[in-house]
């Protein structure tokens, strides 16, 4: 009966979303998730080692340590660290002391675009490690010393990874996602390390739950204080051209600038406004399929701003950066997008200040809430 019946892949009961095919029960919640599962006896090459040609800060190297020391206990963790903490490296450590034991060793995020910049960061810090990417149309090759992967990918993997790190654990789409969490959680073989800058009360509570323990990092590699947005006053009729005249003023300064918007639809209408005052500008949003190179065009300096969706929230450090959100008091800006999108600013050595401007119709809780966070975040730093 359908009712009894508990999805093996993603643990689905709900007789609603159960069906029937030659008299068997199926899941119709994973059922797109079809595909070659990873052979579990290959091992990673033995004497991979850590090569990291930059200091650890004090704090990093504090909580990179906990964090091992926890693994070595056989529990598990949840590193909450503020954007631009450098989270990826407190876990370097960890990495190091599963690959020498030639254990299964997994780096998860929900998204294909960090995927793609995160790889190329773990081959340098393992120059000797092979070091395999899979996301969508990119899953020819399923093993390697390191696996870099989407949350999406992770069915392939039941009870393989040893350690197993989920990044972003507050983003979409697997924020909330039944399957996708279940994917997580079935992919574990040993233990896991969660990171976020934004975790949920709910997070917290779980990982204590589970076994694990929180471990926090409230300062920026560099020592400087994260920027604090300020909000900009806009009407219906003024938006556009408040977000002209302040995109104007940072490029006169010769500053690269993100300027976010909450739809793609609004992003087309505001971008085909700004261009026709302010050349050299680029969109880019998730439906784009080479959104890639126009990010890199803006990285080469090609482009002076881009207007983009969410897409470029997580994931992406560019010297000097200067951010304008506009329409922060849209629904779709939660209080975690907000702290996401603003910790694009600031990230770089010799360039850890800059602005972010929120533009809105009328101030939302969201925003309020956004902004104290990163205030109070600026004090625990200074205090600890």
């Amino acid at each position: 009966m359908s009712e009894s019946y508990v999805c093996p892949r993603c643990g689905n009961k709900d007789p609603r979303t159960i069906g029937h095919r030659n008299g068997k029960p199926y899941c119709r919640l994973c059922l797109s998730f079809q595909g070659k599962e990873a052979d579990a006896s290959y091992l990673p090459k033995e004497n991979l080692s850590l090569s990291l040609t930059y200091p650890l800060s004090p704090k990093q190297e504090e909580v990179s340590k906990k964090v091992l020391s926890l693994l070595k206990q056989r529990k598990n963790a949840l590193i909450h660290a503020v954007t631009g903490a450098g989270k990826t490296e407190l876990v370097y450590a960890s990495m190091e002391h599963y690959l020498r034991k030639r254990l299964h060793v997994g780096f998860a995020t929900p998204r294909k675009d960090v995927v793609i910049d995160l790889a190329p960061r773990i081959e340098e810090a393992f120059p000797k490690a092979k070091v395999v990417s899979v996301y969508g149309e990119h899953t020819s090759l399923l093993v390697g010393d390191i696996l870099v992967l989407t949350t999406h990918q992770l069915y392939r993997y039941p009870k393989y990874f040893d350690l197993l790190i989920l990044d972003e654990i507050d983003a979409f789409p697997y924020r909330d996602n039944q399957v996708l969490n279940a994917f997580f959680y079935r992919a574990v073989k040993g233990n896991y390390v969660l990171l976020s800058a934004t975790p949920s009360q709910k997070d917290i509570e779980s990982i204590e739950k589970d076994n694990g323990e929180v471990v926090t990092l409230f300062e920026r590699y560099h020592h400087s204080p994260l920027p604090e947005p300020k909000i900009l006053k806009i009407t219906p009729l003024t938006g556009y051209f408040t977000c002209m005249r302040e995109l104007r003023g940072f490029l006169e300064e010769g500053k690269p600038v993100f300027v976010f918007v909450p739809t793609i639809d609004e992003g087309k209408s505001l971008f085909h406004f700004l261009s026709l005052f302010l050349p050299g500008g680029g969109l880019v949003s998730s439906k784009q399929e080479e959104r890639r190179i126009e990010i890199e065009r803006f990285k080469s300096g090609t482009y002076r701003y881009l207007v983009t969706t969410s897409i470029l929230e997580r994931g992406v450090t560019v010297k000097n950066l200067q951010v304008i959100v506009y329409h922060a008091d849209h629904v779709l800006y939660t209080k975690a997008a907000l702290i996401q999108i603003a910790g694009r600013v600031g990230r770089k050595i010799g360039a850890t200040g800059g602005e972010v401007l929120f533009l809105s119709e009328s101030n939302t809780s969201e925003e309020e809430e956004a902004i104290y966070e990163i205030h109070r975040t600026n004090i625990k730093a200074k205090l600890l």
